[in-house]
């Protein structure tokens, strides 16, 4: 690892990447500041060059996206990080948000808890088909059922291609990435989990026909 005082002596000591370069950070730091704000997530098994540097500068790194009004949140026991605006109600909202519908946060859910109750035993692979059938329940009477699975199409191409929080690893299979543990809150399971309850006591009618816009900072 990188001494703190080692980085700081390169930054005094550096030599612009280009003509007209006034950036203070070497080659590499400023590569992993840029994969970070580019989101959703940097993984050190998928990026181990990235995550190495993000390790042995992460004081640095923390500083200048501090700067931007960011926060670096760390896992280092699944080795993904990822930023979040800075908490507190006076900074300005630095990240764009991911509009999310009930049924994209309904997906989240699922896939967290069967990350969850997989947790210890390895990769978590998920089907298609069977994350489809849990949430078969969200289904209105006003909405014929070719409708929905092009809805729930969408849903699963966004957990792919935005969120990234599903890789792909087979025909309609798919890896759960950890990194959904941290990136869905507790209102958000606290919502889908009311409508859970709400749908046993009404029935599939009781659904509400608007899907509810979510927002979410992972991005």
């Amino acid at each position: 690892m990188t001494d703190v005082n080692e980085t700081d002596e390169a930054i005094d000591g550096r030599e612009g990447l280009w003509t007209g370069d006034s950036g203070e950070l070497p080659d590499r730091t400023r590569r992993v500041l840029l994969r970070l704000i580019r989101g959703p997530y940097l993984s050190g098994a998928r990026e181990a060059q990235l995550w190495a540097v993000l390790l042995s500068d992460e004081r640095i790194i923390r500083s200048r996206l501090a700067d931007l009004f960011l926060e670096l949140v760390v896992d280092r026991d699944n080795e993904l990080a990822f930023v979040r605006n800075a908490p507190s109600d006076e900074a300005p909202r630095a990240v764009r948000s991911e509009a999310l519908t009930f049924l994209d946060t309904a997906m989240l859910l699922i896939l967290r808890q069967t990350l969850l109750s997989e947790e210890g035993r390895g990769r978590v692979i998920v089907g298609k088909a069977e994350v489809f059938e849990q949430l078969a329940v969200f289904r209105t009477s006003d909405r014929d059922e070719k409708d929905f699975a092009s809805r729930l199409n969408s849903s699963w191409n966004k957990m792919q291609n935005k969120l990234r929080v599903l890789h792909a690893v087979g025909d309609d299979r798919a890896e759960i990435s950890p990194v959904i543990r941290m990136i869905v809150d507790a209102d958000q399971i606290r919502a889908i989990t009311d409508e859970y309850q709400r749908i046993a006591r009404e029935g599939r009618d009781g659904i509400r026909a608007e899907e509810t816009g979510v927002e979410d900072d992972s991005e």
